[in-house]
Parts: C-alpha cells; structure tokens; sequence
C-alpha cells in the first residue's frame, strides 16, 4: 500500500503516526486529535507553499506511514513522548532529552504519608500514579485532593508542634492537623489511602460533587464561578481518568549485538566487527580539504576515540588520492604506536575510494584487513576482489548499522571543513575592508577560496559575486593591493 492510500485511510481519531524514509528509519513522530485531518495537512499544496525548509524536507523524505490509535489527546503526549526517546528521530526536537513526565509518588510506610511530585521511578516500596501528560492539571488536583482530604503540605517526616506554629493550613480548614494529634496516625492513613483511589480514578464523589456545584452557579446565573469549576472539573477529569495500557507491540530498536552479528555474516566476515573505523572526505573546495575518522566499539560509538585531518599533499579536488592520504596516515600511527587495527574499516565511496583505501594499506603491509566501500546512491556495498557490489535489504538491521557509522563520519567531516571555512573568515583582513559585512565576506571566501585569489582576480570576476557590485569590487581590490 502506497503513502497516499495508507493516508486516505487514516481514521478520524486521536492518536500517534510516525513517519519513514526509504531506508525504513523513523524520520518523524506526532501526535494528533485527528490523524487523518493532521497527517493530511503535511501533503497539502497550500501548506507545502507557505511550509519552511525543514517541513519540505521532512515531506520530501517520507515514503511511508505508521500510526497508533488512542483514546485521548493526553495518552497521545504520552505515547509520543516514548516513541521519540525510543527512535530519535531527526526531524523531532521534543522530548529528545531525558526529561519524563510527572509521577506522583507516596510512601505508605511513612508514619503520616506525603504525595510528592517527581520524575523519576525509583525501585523502593512507594506506590506511584502516573505519568501525567498535564503538569497544570496535576497540580490543580493535588491542591484540590489535600484540601478535601485535609492531607498535609509539610515536608518533615513526622510533623510536630514546631511545623504547626509555621503554618495556616489548619486555621483556614485545609489540613486535618496530625501535627498536633487532631487527627489519629491510623485515621491519617485512612484518608491518604482514599486519596489513592481518588488518584487511581476509583472515586468519583469528588467529580460529582464539582458538577453539581458548576450545574447551580449556571442556574444562579453566576457564569465567571461556574467557569472556574469548569477548568477545575476538566482538570480533575484529566487527571483521574485512567491510563490505558497500550497491548499493540510496538517496533523494537534491535540490540548493537545483533546488528553487528548480521553485519558479520552478510560480509562473511572472520569475526564479529567489535571495532569498526569508518573514514570520510570533505572535499568541497580546494581550499580546506578534511576527512574524519571514527570510530565505534561494539556497535556505539566512541566519540573520545575520533580523529580529523587535514589534507597535506593532494592539490585539487581529488578525493581518491584524499582518501588514500588519511588512509596511511591514520594506519601508519597506528602501527608507530602499536595501536590496535580496527576488526572492519568502511569508506565512504565507490570503487574509486576502495581501491585508493587498499593502496594505502597494501603500502603499510596490511594485506589482511577487511575493508569495504559505502556508496551513497543506491547504499551498494564494495568489497575487494569482488567485481560486483553487495546490495541488502533496506530493512536489514547491517545496511542500517553501516549508514549510522557513515552518516556519523559524513557529519564530523563537515562540520571540521564548516569551523576552519568560518575560522578563515573569521581571520580574512576583509574585516578591515570598507564596504565589506560578514555576509560578503563569506560570499567572497565561497566563490574564490583565499584573498590570494580575489587579489588575483579581475573587477568583473569580483562584481559578479551577489551583493558586491562594480564599485564595490573596485575598492576591494584597491583595499587588498595596499595591504601587498
């Protein structure tokens, strides 16, 4: 079934839908009061239109859908909350950290039980309701629940004479006062544990009650209170309703483990790949040319253990011979050093980069090491001595774990070549020059690489650059001969 036809099918409910590239990955997660009214909008020519870079992208890359149905907008928060901590998806920024939701949390064992708001479920023998997707409407019920309960708000274990000469609770009828034995231990604990089933949404005497008082200040004409009970009802509502269970499976990350070991086994390779290297060139002009190394051990990968370089001895934009430079460089320290040499090492190309990666080896004497080549396009795996490339299943959990190492490689590589490009301008004399902003300074570096160049430059070569203009490049260039 078709993208388009898995949206015509989309039902008018709430819920949660993810999105996929052509690889399978998860690109994208929402939620929705409506799926079939807001996953239809992402398609829309009108909004495509008015939509930003980030939107079109996101469309563009989508090839297929997923969705799960539930019962309320609030168990959609939650449901997409887990989603995205589970398959970090890059077009989500939302709940990417390891922020959680709201738990309300109380120690029976306690000798006058508390409710506490927290975050984090710890394994100890507290009883915890939640998580609650409305942190408003929580706290508005807790407020709401100690007060027809007469619990508590102070924070000492055992509340005594001294917690109550601080507080007002009492006088204004809002606390039972088991700080001064107004009320029994035994008769405390009673009426937390009815606070629990209120909690549990097994008590709806509280609700009614609510209603019925929202009911009469409408009769009585009394619309700003019937209002305001309205909120608090709604609130409550929210908050005591149960939290359904979701019972559908949901798609499971696989384990770096497994990755690996199919990656083992689709490469036929002697072991499996506990350290893997991969290797990337950023050669967009000849002015910077870099690569990355790096590196991931047992599937994830080892940030502290990456390397850039900088390219010394090819001129032009040649990436085979790029490739082949770092290549040796990296391999030869590592043999100076007696370093360990990587299980599995991955290139980002063709057969071009392959075979320039085996050159470099076969120089150092290491014949035995597994190499393969990742190209881009068609994501066709190269081997040596084979003529024709390997092509996996998209699905497949190996094709997956080579593009996050070479996707990774691919980054660090451009952002190194992205810090020396904008360190250059940074240190350009045309910060000096009149007539030049930061913007026509980089446009400048862009188009002709060095002030060398522009220096060698003509005027009309110069005024052809956006925003710079005949008498602009005039001066330019006069402002860069006398600088000699």
């Amino acid at each position: 079934m078709s993208l388009q036809e898995k949206i015509r099918d989309l039902p008018h409910k709430p819920g949660v839908y993810l999105f996929k590239d052509r690889f399978n990955r998860v690109i994208y997660v929402g939620k929705a009061v409506d799926l079939h009214k807001r996953v239809s909008q992402y398609f829309h020519p009108s909004r495509r239109l008015r939509a930003d870079r980030k939107l079109n992208a996101l469309v563009e890359a989508a090839v297929d859908l997923e969705y799960y149905v539930v019962q309320s907008e609030a168990e959609a928060v939650l449901l997409e909350g887990r989603l995205i901590k589970e398959f970090r998806p890059r077009y989500n920024v939302s709940f990417r950290d390891d922020k959680r939701f709201l738990l309300v949390k109380v120690d029976l064992s306690e000798p006058f039980p508390r409710f506490q708001v927290t975050r984090l479920k710890k394994q100890d023998n507290a009883r915890y309701f939640g998580p609650f997707a409305s942190s408003s409407a929580l706290r508005t019920t807790l407020n709401l629940m100690k007060k027809k309960f007469g619990l508590r708000s102070c924070t000492a274990l055992i509340p005594s004479e001294k917690d109550y000469k601080h507080c007002l609770d009492h006088i204004i009828k809002n606390c039972s006062a088991p700080c001064i034995a107004k009320i029994s231990q035994a008769e405390y604990l009673e009426r937390v544990k009815m606070a629990c089933a209120f909690l549990e949404g097994k008590s709806k005497e509280m609700i009614d009650e609510i209603r019925l008082k929202m009911e009469e200040a409408a009769q009585a004409l009394d619309f700003e209170k019937a209002a305001e009970l309205r909120n608090l009802l709604e609130a409550l509502e929210e908050t005591t309703r149960p939290a359904r269970r979701f019972v559908k499976q949901l798609p499971k990350v696989s384990s770096p483990l497994e990755d690996l070991e199919e990656l083992q086994a689709v490469l036929a390779l002697p072991q499996v790949p506990h350290h893997i290297e991969c290797f990337d060139i950023s050669n967009i002009s000849s002015t910077h040319k870099v690569a990355s190394m790096v590196l991931f051990r047992e599937g994830k990968a080892d940030r502290s253990s990456y390397r850039r370089y900088r390219i010394k001895t090819v001129a032009g934009q040649d990436d085979f011979a790029c490739m082949e430079e770092v290549i040796r460089r990296r391999y030869k320290r590592v043999l100076d050093e007696g370093g360990r040499l990587p299980d599995l090492i991955v290139v980002d190309g063709g057969k071009g980069q392959l075979s320039s990666a085996l050159k470099a080896l076969h120089s150092l004497q290491l014949n035995n090491l597994c190499v393969i080549g990742l190209a881009k396009e068609n994501e066709e795996i190269y081997r040596e001595a084979l003529p024709d490339p390997l092509v996996l299943d998209k699905s497949s959990k190996a094709l997956r774990l080579l593009q996050r190492i070479r996707d990774e490689a691919h980054r660090v590589a451009n952002s190194y070549h992205q810090l020396l490009l904008k360190k250059r301008m940074r240190e350009s004399i045309l910060d000096d020059c009149p007539g030049i902003s930061e913007n026509r300074k980089m446009l400048l570096i862009r188009a002709f690489g060095s002030i060398e160049k522009i220096k060698k430059s003509s005027v009309e070569e110069i005024a052809a650059v956006k925003g710079i203009g005949k008498k602009l490049a005039e001066q330019i260039l006069s402002f860069l001969s006398s600088r000699g």
